[in-house]
């Protein structure tokens, strides 16, 4: 396969926006809010340990789902597409899942239903994103990455305004799946996709799914960067619930996340489509890179040394400004140094274990240091020194300016 030529319009690029709308939705209801309450719910003595496992759990699932699914994406022959088939099964699972976590008694069902929204919702997430560059050029890519940033962005807002205002942990869960539905519909219905033959399907092989570094650098140090930031974002916002009610003291902590969520999105969503414009115009990634990460560090700093509500208010504007242009660009840069166009689901499949990896490994490093290492202050200056790590080494990339 080459590289597409041909403008994507914007009708397409608003659908495919919508329906990440209703994949985030489903994603970040849960995270944000429900997956916090369901376990102060089911286990009030034990409630950051519970989310801990839930959490870790669901990441350890997404890690393995987000690649095979692109890589079965890849290699699906079908006459209707090969990606829109996955977007259709994997919204369906999300649904059903969603669904068991409404109706999850105890933490062990409530772990099985996170799990398994994790494996069809990174399978939707799977075909949405490998979609990009199947269909869009080069030139148009931050500007499709800043509107899918939006999706993503209006998705946390919307899940955490839907799970604290519905009113019960069993209704949030569903009204997150009957709107995950209602926006991935459309998107389905305008039946544009790429197909294969049968012939020019590549095998699959476990092996394939590791992309030797030393052979493909670029690829690598891409992957690097992203995990560290994600992991550096993951840590502050892991046990962003329990900050606001147990460090800041604020009275209604659910409702205190989505004013937050709500101030993040607010700021984002005047950088994501911006940034990603900008870059394209200027042939430039990197540096928007570099700097929306250094952004999003000081807005751990401001965390780590101003703990009281205004802090947190300050520090989510702040946080919304970086991640805005680093959603946009860096996923136009992901696309850029995929290692082959027969393979750009698995290999998008790969880089996105660089954002759920993170979700994984951010509960084991934030519960000691919350409950036995300096608290929050501490967790938070870690975040910003990951932050920033990832920020400066985004440099070692050479085959994009």
């Amino acid at each position: 396969m080459t590289e597409p030529t041909v403008p994507v319009r914007p009708r397409w690029t608003a659908l495919l926006s919508l329906a990440s709308l209703g994949l985030f939705t489903a994603f970040y209801g849960p995270i944000q809010v429900l997956l916090g309450l369901q376990a102060q719910e089911l286990a009030p003595e034990h409630k950051e340990v519970a989310l801990g496992v839930v959490s870790g759990l669901g990441a350890a699932c997404s890690v393995i789902a987000n690649p095979l699914f692109g890589a079965i994406s890849d290699r699906t022959t079908w006459r209707i597409g090969r990606r829109l088939p996955w977007t259709a099964i994997g919204a369906a699972g999300g649904v059903a899942s969603l669904g068991i976590l409404a109706g999850a008694p105890n933490i062990v069902i409530m772990a099985l239903g996170w799990c398994a929204a994790q494996l069809t919702l990174n399978a939707m997430q799977a075909a949405l994103f490998a979609a990009v560059p199947d269909q869009v050029p080069l030139r148009q890519r931050g500007m499709v990455g800043g509107w899918l940033g939006v999706g993503q962005t209006l998705g946390i807002v919307v899940g955490s305004g839907l799970a604290a205002a519905v009113g019960g942990i069993a209704m949030g869960y569903l009204v997150c799946a009957a709107f995950l539905v209602v926006t991935t519909v459309p998107y389905l219905l305008l039946r544009k996709d790429t197909t294969i033959e049968a012939t020019e399907r590549p095998r699959l092989r476990v092996r394939d799914f590791w992309i030797n570094p030393v052979r493909f650098p670029d690829f690598g140090w891409a992957w690097f960067t992203r995990f560290l930031l994600n992991l550096g974002n993951s840590v502050a916002i892991v046990y962003l619930l329990y900050f606001l009610q147990d460090e800041v003291g604020y009275a209604d902590p659910d409702s205190g996340v989505f004013v937050l969520t709500a101030i993040y999105a607010a700021t984002l969503l005047s950088t994501v489509v911006i940034g990603g414009v900008w870059s394209d115009r200027v042939g430039r990634r990197r540096v928007f890179v570099c700097w929306a990460g250094n952004v999003m560090a000081a807005a751990s700093l401001v965390l780590a040394f101003w703990p009281t509500w205004t802090g947190a208010i300050v520090a989510a504007a702040v946080l919304g400004l970086g991640f805005g242009v680093y959603l946009s660009v860096d996923f136009a840069l992901m696309t850029e140094v995929l290692p082959a166009a027969t393979d750009r689901g698995k290999d998008l499949g790969v880089i996105n274990i660089a954002n759920s990896l993170p979700q994984v490994l951010a509960p084991v490093l934030a519960a000691p240091i919350v409950t036995h290492l300096g608290g929050y202050p501490v967790l938070y200056v870690l975040s910003a020194l990951v932050g920033v790590a990832g920020s400066v080494l985004v440099y070692r990339i050479r085959s994009v300016n």
